[in-house]
């Protein structure tokens, strides 16, 4: 069921462009035009393929997930962490103060 989409236009382009605040050279927007139309013709090829027996995919490789068990663990202790920063006072980091 390959529909008739009507081709992207100049004006479509610029609009484009001005949304995403790009700077478009003159003479790129035709060839711009002429892309686009292409991949949205391709996106309605695609459309119009029948797939009500393929199951759907979240990704087209086969992944193993492997689960661990969320436990708390104690990696270093609160020196070794502060040992690090590059002002502290005792037990606490030393932030610049943000307004």
């Amino acid at each position: 069921m390959v529909q008739d989409i009507p081709a992207i236009s100049r004006e479509d382009v610029l609009h484009m462009a001005q949304l995403a605040r790009l700077t478009v050279d003159e003479a790129d927007v035709d060839r711009f035009a002429r892309q686009m139309s292409d991949i949205v013709a391709y996106m309605d090829v695609l459309n119009s393929v029948d797939t009500s027996d393929v199951a759907p995919l979240y990704s087209p490789a086969g992944h193993d997930i492997q689960y661990r068990t969320d436990t708390a663990a104690h990696v270093r202790t609160r020196e070794q962490v502060l040992a690090n920063a590059p002002d502290r006072n005792e037990n606490y980091f030393i932030v610049p103060r943000i307004v």
